[in-house]
């Protein structure tokens, strides 16, 4: 049967009406949305839309309704530009309108002072959006953008244009709207006026410039420092992460599950965790100084303390994600170009360096930039490790809660950070330009993929399988003072820590959570598990709009989704506090706000990983399809979804996993009601409580790899139709 070709629209404009008149308009502080729907014609905070309007005086809330009266016209009118007029005019005056008059108008009147100097003082006010607006302005969006698509833009996709015009605008209102408001303080004088010459005199100083480390001087500048570390780290992770994905897909089947989950670990691990082990190993009261001063008589020195330890640190931190990046992308190189090269007397060696690395390129560069902007935004390796080492993240960190209070410094070097990000960026779509990496076509793949060359093997497991059992050690070293009395001083083996934090007692109601640890852990869980579908199901969709739409400002696109891993953690939170904190967007001390920078904190590895994934894709399983009458929506699920299962468990796994261990990002915006397990941790640090702290990690790597398990589980495994055979080592004859 066929659908009417005006039924999103029936139903969008239906939404909005219900909205404006059913739902609260405003956000209500104290009790949920849904528990208030039969006061929505009560009071001033808890009213609709059109109570807000007709009763209360809030009469900028009409814009709302000619909106949907105009985009309402275009239901009389055929598919074409005749109803695209009616549906570009009721979704740009509708939602534009609302939109404006919410940064206009603000809990004391107007928001701004020339406003208030023109019209005069305003007696009636607004506070947040809530679900009614929310919705409202969602379907005006929507509206505009199915009238893009009437006027023959995204081919007259309506799917398409609503996608592209709702994620452009969440990009807009959640990542560029906040960092642009925190970054515009980098031109404000101390007086507060413009001023192009304090951005210079605060980025112009050899703090930050200087190359006296290269003639023999201490050190170099801290965006000399950031970008060294961020290409060696970039480097590092990539290569490691390449060996493992090899290692893991084409290597031997005994190692592959003791890799995968030893490769999954430092991802799953709050980030201060390796830097304590690490300190535990090397640091100057470390196991290995005070082996080589008992056995050789060498002092123990703080020899691992800055670059070197940063770099390590890092390795740890970001490998993983190099490693689920190129695994999939492993996975996706066809088994019959091998074949192929093979059956024409290339040697093994040579089909590898021909064939099989060439096609690892989008993978590659993709993880290269991920590690790359992680290492230059990354916060908690460099200040537990750094010692006099100093890179931006931790300057802007300085300059924010120091003494100096600094906000247009912390602006200025992040404007340092987001502009090498935009020439990794560039430099990575110079490389990659408009080559064809495609390997999984449409027809069927009965190859068996080539077994890694023997010299090829020798130098990966070289190399992984030290790194791996590096890894244990380090994490065994940091698990173990969770099981100990006190590290350093008293080794007695306890379980006390555990108690403190996870206690539970039979009360006379039942279960009593005594433990300090629950309420932390329990809320973590909680927005961590919304957030992560959310950004995974995004960042795939934007991946798949780049992979295979054009549209006008796609690079400009492209580069919003990644702006949020330039920005190092503590901006974002400071961004988000800045510009939630008013209306329209009242959000400050919610756990939606902790939600929302979970979510476009980790969306731009959705969008690599996804990025990746679709240049190995043909476009003709789109296509094939789209023609047999098949929906976009129906494209995506049934046929494009399904392939590309390596890359939503990497963007599901990395999502929640990071919204559990996250630091910088969230420090500022947990309060009492809303405190999170890092927060609870760097707590106990501060009080000097490590065997808590460190309990506490244990739990939280345990509950996270069974959550991680769970999700490879309920995704699965891709099916390419390919034999599943042993890795083949396929013989030539001379």
């Amino acid at each position: 049967m066929k659908r009417h070709p005006n039924r999103a629209i029936a139903f969008w404009l239906a939404l909005g009406a219900v909205a404006f008149l059913f739902l609260p308009w405003y956000a209500l502080q104290d009790a949920a949305w849904y528990l208030v729907l039969p006061q929505v014609f009560g009071g001033p905070e808890s009213a609709s839309g059109a109570i807000q309007a007709v009763q209360y005086g809030r009469s900028w809330l009409w814009f709302g309704v000619v909106g949907l009266a105009l985009a309402s016209v275009s239901l009389f009118e055929a598919p074409g530009k005749a109803q695209s007029r009616w549906l570009i005019a009721g979704g740009l005056i509708g939602g534009a309108g609302l939109l404006l008059a919410g940064f206009m108008i603000g809990a004391k009147g107007w928001s701004f002072a020339l406003l208030n100097a023109l019209f005069g003082e305003l007696t009636v006010n607004q506070f947040g959006l809530g679900i009614g607006g929310f919705v409202l302005i969602t379907s005006l969006v929507l509206l505009f953008a199915f009238g893009l698509a009437r006027r023959g833009l995204f081919k007259g996709d309506l799917f398409v244009a609503a996608s592209v015009v709702g994620c452009g605008l969440l990009l807009l209102l959640f990542i560029a709207y906040p960092v642009g408001k925190a970054l515009v303080s980098a031109f404000l004088s101390e007086q507060g006026q413009w001023s192009m010459s304090a951005l210079v005199a605060r980025v112009g100083t050899d703090r930050i410039w200087s190359l006296s480390c290269l003639g023999g001087g201490q050190r170099c500048g801290v965006a000399w420092n950031t970008l060294f570390l961020g290409l060696l780290s970039a480097t590092g992770t990539t290569v490691l992460g390449t060996m493992m994905a090899l290692m893991a897909e084409r290597g031997e089947r005994r190692w592959q599950g003791a890799l995968k989950a030893l490769a999954m670990l430092p991802i799953i691990t709050p980030p201060f965790v390796v830097g304590l082990g690490l300190i535990l190993l090397f640091g100057r009261a470390g196991v290995v100084n005070q082996f080589l001063e008992v056995a050789f008589g060498i002092e123990p020195t703080r020899w691992f303390y800055g670059l070197f330890g940063v770099w390590v640190a890092q390795m740890f931190a970001f490998t993983p994600i190099a490693f689920m990046i190129m695994r999939g992308v492993v996975q996706g190189v066809s088994p019959s170009l091998e074949e192929a090269a093979l059956t024409l007397r290339a040697d093994p060696q040579r089909t590898f360096f021909s064939i099989t690395l060439p096609l690892l390129a989008p993978g590659l560069a993709n993880a290269f930039l991920v590690g790359f902007i992680e290492s230059m935004a990354d916060f908690g390796n460099p200040i537990i490790v750094g010692a006099q080492f100093s890179v931006l993240s931790t300057e802007i960190f300085f300059a924010i809660v120091g003494a100096q209070n600094d906000q247009g410094m912390a602006a200025s070097l992040a404007w340092i950070l987001t502009l090498f990000a935009l020439g990794a960026f560039a430099l990575q779509r110079g490389v990659l330009g408009k080559q064809n990496y495609t390997t999984v076509s449409g027809k069927g793949d009965s190859g068996l993929p080539m077994a890694l060359p023997q010299r090829v093997r020798t130098v990966v497991y070289a190399v992984a399988l030290p790194w791996l059992a590096f890894t244990v050690v380090v994490y065994l070293f940091a698990f173990a003072g969770g099981l100990v009395q006190t590290w350093g001083r008293d080794y007695t083996p306890t379980l006390q820590h555990f108690h403190t934090a996870f206690a539970l007692e039979w009360g006379a109601f039942g279960v009593v959570w005594a433990g300090t640890a629950w309420n932390s852990l329990f809320t973590t869980l909680k927005l961590a598990a919304g957030a992560a579908p959310v950004t995974a199901g995004l960042g795939l969709l934007i991946a798949w709009l780049l992979a295979r739409t054009r549209f006008l400002g796609q690079g400009l696109f492209e580069f919003a989704a990644l702006l949020a891993f330039a920005i190092p953690g503590t901006v974002l939170g400071v961004s988000y506090i800045l510009a939630f904190n008013v209306p329209p967007f009242e959000l400050t001390g919610t756990s939606l706000i902790i939600m929302l920078c979970f979510m476009f904190r980790n969306l731009p590895v959705g969008v690599r990983a996804g990025t990746a994934a679709f240049k190995q894709l043909d476009r003709s399983l789109d296509e094939a399809s789209l023609m047999l009458r098949a929906s976009t929506v129906q494209t995506l699920l049934h046929v494009v979804l399904p392939l590309l299962k390596p890359a939503l468990v990497a963007a599901l796994v990395y999502s929640f996993v990071r919204a559990m261990t996250t630091v910088s990002a969230v420090i500022f915006l947990v309060t009492a009601e809303n405190e999170l397990a890092t927060t609870y941790i760097i707590g106990r640090v501060g009080n000097g409580d490590y065997g808590v702290a460190l309990a506490y990690c244990t739990v939280l790597i345990v509950l996270m790899s069974l959550c991680v398990a769970l999700i490879q589980f309920l995704v699965g495994e891709r099916s390419l139709g390919r034999r599943t055979a042993a890795v083949a080592t396929i013989a030539i004859p001379a």
